[in-house]
């Protein structure tokens, strides 16, 4: 089954309502952005897989998910993590933990793919959030609860201010 009609089937099976969107393929967040216009950059749920370093011998990959308007705080994130290192998983990890899915297309739902999946706090300011799904073209939208409830992250605070100052205002949470 094809990453997207897994997505599907799982919210479907736990009668989760949700919006899905067909458009042109994107990679990055400013580029799904502008092809959903009704939403803002801080309600896409950006999905980061890591490959972390535990101890000496010990990693493990996690997920960390953040709005789109923002970056990732690695000092926080390391420790959060708590552990020593971790860098962003490589393409051939990414395609082979998930599945198949590209870099830019990976949901946030970290629990299909057996991995701990931790939530910037700042996301649930949103009442909804909208994400890819497994494939470039294809966005869900849905509400903040629900994807909590099914996930179960951790939710904590590890996202900053973006670098870039050319995002509008009223996307910056």
């Amino acid at each position: 089954m094809k990453p997207t009609e897994k997505l599907k089937k799982f919210l479907n099976d736990n009668d989760i309502s949700y919006k899905e969107f067909h458009h042109a393929p994107v990679r990055t967040s400013k580029e799904a952005q502008a092809q959903r216009p009704d939403y803002t950059l801080s309600q896409g749920a950006k999905a980061i897989i890591v490959d972390t370093k535990i101890s000496s011998t010990e990693r493990k990959f996690m997920m960390l998910v953040l709005p789109a308007n923002k970056r990732l705080n690695s000092k926080k994130a390391r420790k959060i993590l708590n552990c020593k290192s971790f860098s962003f998983a490589s393409v051939d990890d990414v395609i082979r933990i998930t599945g198949g899915i590209l870099p830019g297309g990976v949901h946030p739902f970290g629990n299909l793919f057996d991995l701990p999946v931790y939530v910037d706090s700042s996301l649930a300011l949103n009442a909804e959030i909208i994400f890819n799904t497994g494939d470039r073209s294809v966005s869900i939208a849905m509400s903040f609860s629900d994807f909590v409830e099914l996930v179960i992250p951790t939710i904590e605070s590890f996202a900053e201010k973006p670098y870039s100052s050319n995002i509008r205002n009223d996307q910056i949470v």
